[in-house]
């Protein structure tokens, strides 16, 4: 049986090869028909062709054995029982339906993207463009600062005490601080704001270079004493080192632009309690 199965493979492969109509027509039907069927309900060769890649590191099935073929095959059929047993139940509701059906939204979506942008490559004209656009949205300011991160407002107090008689920060910082910066004396390098939590970020934002913050900063980490080193204008990167990047960014542009002429078009109902809410 598995070397006529065999034979029956390379037959079907160099007839292909060969072109021969008849051929072509035998294999399409073959394509149709379904690998198995649970309780009425077909097993395609597509679902049994990605299962098997999924299941075998992206192979094909016929560079699996006989027995693998048969004992992947006997998973899926499993698989198709027991979705068909949870549609009885009625299991695919709610929270669990909704799951299932964004994901079958969002790679219907996908599916349409990669239609849309197939074969359109942007122009250096777009690109530039973008990587415009993506410059004018940088922030104009970093900083240089050091912190101390302890788990408690009292200790961050007796902290900003012992500086404030001239204790040195850096020292502090290695002693006290529980984050991975302490073994830097708390230096946290160059960093726009915004990188930063927004307590962090706003407390940063208020002090002078030199200066340190006079009360404790506390975010979900735990409470801060900042101490801001330096700032410096924004340096944004170089076009040529980032033009790979921007055309993915001019696709999903153009594609998210598309999506919005679909909405037009489509005939759409709110539900207005749903939007005030």
């Amino acid at each position: 049986m598995r070397q006529t199965h065999a034979l029956a493979i390379t037959a079907t492969i160099l007839l292909l090869a060969a072109g021969c109509t008849k051929t072509d027509t035998a294999a399409a039907d073959a394509a149709a028909k379904p690998v198995a069927t649970v309780n009425g309900t077909a097993i395609s060769r597509d679902v049994w062709e990605l299962y098997v890649k999924a299941r075998h590191g992206g192979k094909a099935p016929t560079e699996l054995t006989p027995e693998q073929r048969s004992e992947t095959l006997d998973e899926l059929i499993r698989m198709y029982a027991g979705a068909q047993a949870a549609e009885k139940e009625k299991l695919a509701a709610g929270e669990a339906g909704a799951r299932i059906e964004l994901v079958k939204t969002s790679s219907l979506t996908e599916l349409l993207f990669k239609k849309f942008t197939e074969g359109k490559v942007p122009t250096d004209e777009e690109l530039k463009a973008e990587y415009d656009a993506r410059v004018a949205e940088l922030p104009q300011l970093e900083f240089h600062a050091r912190h101390i991160l302890v788990d408690d407002e009292a200790k961050a107090k007796d902290l900003i005490a012992q500086i404030d008689k001239g204790a040195d920060f850096e020292k502090l910082a290695k002693e006290n601080s529980k984050d991975g910066s302490a073994d830097k004396g708390g230096d946290l390098d160059w960093f726009p704001a915004a990188q930063m939590v927004k307590p962090f970020a706003d407390a940063l934002q208020q002090l002078e270079v030199g200066k340190y913050t006079a009360t404790p900063v506390r975010s979900e980490f735990g409470w801060h004493v900042i101490k801001l080193e330096a700032t410096r204008a924004s340096t944004p990167p170089p076009y040529d080192a980032v033009k790979a990047q921007l055309g993915p960014m001019v696709q999903q542009k153009k594609f998210e632009a598309h999506l919005k002429e679909l909405v037009k078009t489509a005939k759409i109902e709110r539900t207005p309690t749903e939007v005030s809410q």
